[in-house]
């Protein structure tokens, strides 16, 4: 057997955020992206706003003349008409802006939404086993929403209403610089208060965010294990519990609302301090001479064209400082690593499984372990020596290691059992150590020992949901880092210990893997595996849900229609962890005599719960802390190793 040692490149894993942690913050050059994906419907809108700008801008000058000439009692002629037509053109052009923006606004969740989703679903296995999956669902959710508010509060309101108070400046300077420079003193005063404030926004904002995602874990936890909580009487508890992240999301939401309300009122104060300021002054420059009253209103009129773009500006100050609090969540995870992001290093020369199969040896294996090492990310960590392949690679982080002796192991299965929704699925066991076997093309190999033996997580390093730390999995007589994963995967059926059923139809489950499947071949998939029955108890057929996690269907239905899933797409390799755990005497009997059936020029690795399941497989690898004690068959193995004689006793039942 080749001892080859191969290393996996080291790779960053992201950690979730801890309580009072306000984790990464983002840039606004960050968000920019969103926003230039709409970057055409943006422009119309910016034009419109220049549009806008000018009406706007046009009607002081209008109000100024229409008083000059009242004054002079000379006729108004169109002076009145045309000041009508500039107010309705102006309210116009605002109300399409604002449909586009709002349009927009949800054009950039979706992307967002779409960008998160994306990335979140091709995430190493290795993230979900340390993140809360309520708080992932509350960051595609809730802070997505909060990119709205960057353009539906102001931002791009602002560009316009900067063009608008520049003009207002330039008007209000020509016609009384005096006036001008105690309203820009005003002014300066609230552009600093809202200053110092916005950060303290961002930070408020993402904390906040945080909460919520709290909140979310611990509803997500409660309803997915609502029949246990019940059971243990824990009802109040867990409502309590619930209570309190509520709480915390509250206190930090009134967090953001006592600073937001220090910033929203600043822009209505610069106002009236500088409109009474005006209307002082200016009251005694018009009594002196200094301007007439007509200038006088003008100004007036200027002044407020000028505050109220800064209040959109003051706002859109809030908004995108809370919009920025969100997007450090959602980038969070963005720049996390994909699982397939690190393969060129791993195999720069990878290639698909149909393309590796024309160069195999007839005679390799299907599926080989050649001194395979692992830990999972929150068993052990090891600094490992420097490796020269990865120094040319100018690659210096942290590996996951493979630690040896039995003080890992028992790191490893100390975190068993916080395995819920609202706490990192940490892994019991599955450290491996020089494991060394092969499973032949077209025969059927068992993987039995004790629980935390390792047996679930050698089929996990075949799914390549995990690399090892050292060694090589080989498919075909291939490292299988050297081949496409989507390829390989579509070459393998994995039926996982769990049995996992997704909310939806009979039909949506069974072409979860073979999407092109007639309804005649599910049907058929379905007698295989003796669910003729719950086909027929349904008038819908195929078409009849199944319930959330597959609550409608009995664990042994579950079970066999996770395993007609598999025999559906009908791989050459098959991968079944404990796939009868859940059956009685006679389903039992019936699945094995449907998989033995659509076992022929089958390679199968089966992890085997029943000494039935065992007997009769071509090979049996027995391990015991993550190393392999033992390989052969039945008999073979009752009279050389002592732990395989002592399970077969006791017909597996561990």
């Amino acid at each position: 057997m080749s001892t080859e040692k191969t290393t996996t490149p080291r790779r960053r894993f992201g950690r979730p955020a801890k309580d009072g942690d306000e984790g990464p913050r983002a840039r606004f050059s960050q968000l920019l992206p969103y926003l230039l994906e709409h970057r055409a419907v943006l422009s119309i809108v910016i034009v419109l706003s220049i549009l806008g700008a000018a009406a706007s801008l046009a009607q002081p000058l209008l109000v100024s003349q229409v008083i000059e000439v009242v004054g002079k009692q000379q006729p108004l002629g169109g002076l009145v008409w045309l000041l009508v037509i500039l107010v309705i053109v102006s309210g116009l052009i605002s109300g399409y802006q604002h449909y586009l923006l709002q349009r927009t606004g949800e054009g950039v969740v979706l992307s967002s939404r779409r960008r998160l989703v994306g990335r979140m679903l091709r995430l190493p296995i290795s993230e979900f086993d340390t993140r809360r999956t309520g708080d992932l669902v509350s960051r595609v959710g809730s802070d997505t929403t909060l990119l709205r508010a960057v353009l539906t509060q102001g931002l791009v309101e602002a560009i316009g209403g900067a063009l608008t108070f520049v003009g207002a400046l330039i008007a209000m300077l020509i016609i009384d610089p005096v006036l001008l420079g105690l309203t820009v003193l005003v002014i300066a005063v609230s552009i600093v208060v809202v200053t110092l404030l916005s950060g303290r926004i961002r930070v408020a904002s993402q904390k906040a965010q945080n909460k919520v995602g709290d909140l979310a874990a611990s509803v997500e936890r409660a309803i997915s294990s609502v029949r246990t909580i019940r059971a243990s009487n824990a009802t109040d508890r867990e409502i309590a519990s619930i209570e309190n992240d509520a709480t915390g999301a509250w206190k930090m939401g009134i967090t953001v609302a006592k600073i937001s309300a220090l910033v929203v009122p600043v822009a209505g104060i610069a106002m009236q301090v500088s409109f009474l300021v005006v209307l002082g002054v200016g009251g005694f420059r018009v009594a002196s001479g200094a301007i007439t009253v007509a200038n006088l209103v003008a100004f007036i009129l200027f002044l407020f064209m000028m505050i109220l773009p800064l209040g959109q500006a003051f706002g859109a100050v809030t908004a995108v400082n809370a919009a920025l609090g969100a997007l450090g969540r959602i980038q969070e995870i963005i720049d996390l690593p994909t699982e397939d992001q690190f393969d060129r290093e791993i195999a720069p020369l990878a290639m698909t499984v149909g393309a590796a199969n024309e160069g195999l040896a007839p005679d390799a294996p299907a599926i080989e372990f050649a001194g395979v090492h692992f830990a999972y990310p929150d068993s052990a960590v090891k600094e490992e020596p420097s490796d020269p392949a990865r120094v040319a690679l100018g690659d210096d982080r942290p590996v996951l290691g493979a630690l040896s002796g039995e003080d890992v192991v028992a790191e490893a299965e100390a975190a068993a059992g916080i395995g819920s929704a609202d706490a990192p699925r940490h892994r019991q066991g599955g450290v491996l150590h020089g494991v060394d076997f092969a499973a032949p093309r077209g025969k059927r190999t068992a993987l039995v020992g004790p629980s935390g033996a390792g047996k679930s997580t050698i089929l996990s390093l075949i799914e390549r949901f995990y690399d090892p730390a050292e060694g090589a999995v080989k498919f075909g007589g291939l490292d299988i880092r050297t081949l496409d994963r989507t390829a390989l995967r579509a070459q393998i059926g994995y039926v996982e210990q769990d049995a996992p059923v997704l909310a939806g139809s009979l039909r949506d489950n069974l072409t979860l893997s073979a999407p092109d499947a007639t309804d005649a071949e599910c049907i058929d998939v379905l007698h295989a595996v003796n669910l003729t029955e719950v086909l027929e108890r349904n008038d819908l057929g195929l078409s009849a849900p199944v319930g959330e996690d597959g609550i409608m269907l009995s664990g042994g239905e579950r079970q066999r229609l996770a395993i007609a899933r598999a025999l559906l797409a009908a791989p050459p390799v098959l991968l079944l962890d404990e796939s009868t755990s859940s059956l009685d005497g006679r389903n039992e009997q019936l699945m094995r005599e449907a998989i033995d059936a659509v076992a022929v020029d089958r390679t199968l690795i089966v992890i085997a719960h029943r000494l039935s399941t065992v007997v009769d497989s071509d090979q049996i690898v027995v391990l015991d802390h993550g190393r392999v004690i033992g390989t052969g068959t039945h008999s073979e193995l009752v009279e050389t190793t002592p732990l395989y004689r002592d399970l077969a006793k006791h017909q597996l039942l561990v």
